[in-house]
């Protein structure tokens, strides 16, 4: 179990927190074990090798550093990192050509483009940024409906087809009433064209089931059971119910310099996003973030494998309403100051561009 900051802080005097932090910002920029002389160099303090080793044995004896091999420097371990991100991480702003950046390609990409263009185009931006990989985990949303019709496929079958505000177009195979005549099929795709139009299956369904003596007056006995049996098929989940993961670029995080147990691990990871494993877990830690979530090595058992740093942060629908995250996969040594805050940045970007779209503005 990861100790909270105040554990460390309560044992750690000043020196020790000054030696610490630049041994773990040195080592996420180089990436390379840090030694007690490149460390007595880089402080303020005068201290001479000898010191700084004897506090680096401390901070070692804490678990907030550790040997990689023999002979070598000193990294942070995870609890170390987890460590440095909760209590000495400074986060910045955006830079300002970064900000413009995001804004304008998702900008772009939302005036002709379906919701997950939008998305897809931000998983893009974040992997160029941090040299990572950029994920987008979406919720699937419910469809709002721009048409729907009901094609005769023969005497007992119908195929309703749904087309969404979004572009999005779906197929649903029913069952018809028997006798049923193609006046009567017709009469029930325009009713339920009038009734569900602009409105989710689920609205939908609620607004029919409230209008019953209504449709005993206009419609025929077998055409009110094939909208019955409409609605009802058409408010079963879909094969496509399950989050929608986008990841881009994969090769940032894969290369021939890498051991081939690593490789493998970072394969399975790729997998286990793809089998939409343990998404729905992310999602829900989302609802209840307050911003940003960094995960660091196996703190999260869907990243656990690979040893693989996360930065996540929510974004929202036009209802205020979490419906997805999205972020950077990279290694442990993460640049984490600038990525939070391009990570944060994005999915506000993502959710004012989701509400205009539902606007009818993007």
């Amino acid at each position: 179990m990861v100790k909270p900051p105040e554990d460390f802080l309560a044992v750690l005097n000043t020196r020790s927190q000054d030696i610490f932090r630049h041994l773990v910002e040195r080592y996420l920029d180089t990436g390379m074990p840090v030694g007690s002389r490149d460390l007595s160099r880089m402080l303020q303090l005068g201290l001479s090798p000898a010191s700084v080793r004897n506090v680096m044995a401390d901070l070692e004896e804490l678990g907030l550093i550790a040997a990689p091999h023999v002979s070598a420097g000193r990294a942070p371990t995870q609890e170390g990192l987890r460590f440095f991100v909760d209590a000495m991480l400074e986060v910045g702003a955006v830079d300002e050509r970064e900000r413009i950046h995001i804004a304008q390609h998702i900008a772009e990409t939302a005036e002709g483009g379906k919701v997950e263009d939008l998305l897809a185009e931000a998983s893009q931006l974040l992997s160029g940024l941090s040299q990572g990989a950029g994920v987008v985990i979406a919720t699937k949303a419910d469809m709002v409906l721009k048409h729907i019709e009901f094609v005769r496929l023969d005497a007992a079958r119908a195929m309703a087809i749904l087309v969404g505000e979004d572009g999005q177009v779906e197929n649903r195979i029913m069952a018809l009433p028997a006798g049923l005549t193609a006046s009567a099929l017709q009469q029930a795709s325009n009713y339920l064209a009038h009734h569900v139009v602009g409105r989710t299956i689920a609205e939908a369904r609620k607004t029919l089931s409230e209008q019953r003596a209504e449709q005993r007056a206009e419609l025929d006995e077998l055409t009110q059971k094939l909208v019955e049996t409409g609605i009802a098929t058409l408010s079963q989940p879909s094969s496509a119910a399950g989050p929608t993961v986008i990841v881009r670029g994969r090769a940032n995080l894969i290369n021939d310099a890498m051991a081939s147990e690593d490789m493998a691990r970072m394969r399975q990871l790729f997998d286990e996003l793809e089998s939409k494993d343990g998404l729905l877990e992310l999602l829900g830690d989302a609802e209840n973030a307050q911003g940003v979530r960094i995960f660091i090595g196996s703190e999260n058992k869907l990243f656990s494998l690979s040893g693989s740093s996360v930065i996540l942060s929510p974004y929202k629908d036009a209802n205020d309403k979490v419906v997805g995250v999205l972020g950077v996969i990279g290694p442990t040594r993460l640049n984490y100051a600038r990525i939070v805050p391009v990570v944060d940045y994005t999915a506000n970007v993502i959710t004012t561009m989701m509400a205009r779209k539902a606007r009818g503005q993007g």
